[in-house]
């Protein structure tokens, strides 16, 4: 619940500040996957940011199908590490396009927080799957 929690969060906390280079007129964006002021057309930052919830909460339900959900877990992963590639593309198109600095807020940590649990969920998922096969030989 804590990665649904956090990435339905992301959406609309801003990760990244873009501030004007000194001597010109301070101007401040901020970043999010909604977009940003002189940015347009994030499809990817807001793609990633809503599959890693969707798939958490999907992952969820399928407390059943062990293998399924460890699976789901990893795409899962793969997507948190997906998420930073993506923001490091639109901070440097920002940076070439626009001539900022740029900023990392607080908040662009919630995926890597988002990536931890979900190795830490896997991980468990297939414990309980070596339990159940270990139990089911015992039988």
């Amino acid at each position: 619940m804590a990665v649904v929690a956090l990435g339905i969060a992301l959406i609309w906390l801003p990760v990244v500040q873009l501030v004007t280079p000194e001597g010109t007129e301070l101007q401040v964006y901020e970043l999010s996957a909604l977009g940003g002021a002189p940015l347009q057309g994030l499809w990817g930052l807001l793609l990633t940011t809503i599959l890693i919830p969707v798939l958490a909460l999907i992952d969820i339900f399928l407390y059943n199908k062990r293998l399924v959900q460890a699976r789901l877990n990893i795409f899962t992963v793969m997507l948190c590490l997906g998420y930073y590639g993506v923001l490091a593309i639109y901070i440097w198109l920002a940076k070439m396009s626009l001539g900022v600095e740029w900023h990392i807020l607080p908040w662009a940590s919630f995926p890597l927080v988002c990536l931890v649990l979900t190795m830490m969920a896997t991980r468990r998922i297939l414990k309980d799957e070596a339990l159940v096969r270990a139990a089911d030989r015992i039988r």
